[in-house]
């Protein structure tokens, strides 16, 4: 019993951490400033739906999908990393006709369910989870994982609104320039440890 509760708290930690909930929100609010917030609500709530659906999917047949597609995790990172860093290039480019009306789904989809949410990080998380798993006992805590990270980036993102009226629109400005440097960032770490990743395959194969 004691083992199993050690995995299910590893779990949820461990998904909750990657997914970084609190970084998405910050994102979340500088990609829908101006929105109302009922387009704020479709967005965020189909973002996350996407998201549990995407880490679920991955947790039962992940392995499965990239022997078939032969697909490496190196390259799941830089594909990430490549969506990222267009995805910063928008946030730094204040121009509101990026994110038009009609492209609020896209939002929904990237980046907010992929990469941030359910990205190349949490992918990996879920599957190595559900392959250390003892069997029916220790499975379910995986989804159970996913299900909490999802629900606290939906509860974040959603009073993230509260934040932005506190902060007033210099506020949200210089905050969406920083989010941007860190989204950009991230996709260049994701890059790098993709590249690392084909690099250390080819020199020690």
């Amino acid at each position: 019993m004691l083992e199993v509760l050690s995995f299910a708290l590893l779990a949820v930690t461990s998904v909750v951490a990657v997914v970084e909930p609190g970084s998405n929100a910050a994102i979340y609010l500088s990609l829908t400033d101006g929105l109302s917030a009922e387009k704020k609500r479709r967005i965020v709530g189909k973002a996350m739906k996407i998201s549990f659906v995407v880490l679920a999917f991955f947790a039962l047949a992940g392995q499965l999908v990239f022997s078939i597609f032969n697909i490496t995790i190196s390259a799941f990172q830089i594909a990430g990393g490549v969506l990222l860093v267009d995805v910063a290039l928008r946030m730094l480019h204040t121009r509101k006709e990026e994110y038009a009306r009609e492209e609020l789904e896209d939002i929904a989809i990237v980046p907010l369910a992929f990469p941030l949410t359910a990205g190349p990080g949490s992918i990996t998380t879920v599957m190595l989870l559900m392959s250390q798993a003892n069997g029916w006992v220790e499975w379910p805590f995986v989804f159970v994982a996913i299900l909490v990270s999802v629900l606290l980036s939906y509860v974040l993102m959603t009073y993230a609104g509260r934040l932005a009226s506190s902060l007033g629109t210099e506020g949200l400005h210089v905050i969406t320039r920083i989010m941007a440097i860190i989204v950009l960032a991230i996709a260049v770490q994701f890059l790098i440890n993709g590249v690392t990743d084909v690099a250390s395959g080819i020199i020690n194969p």
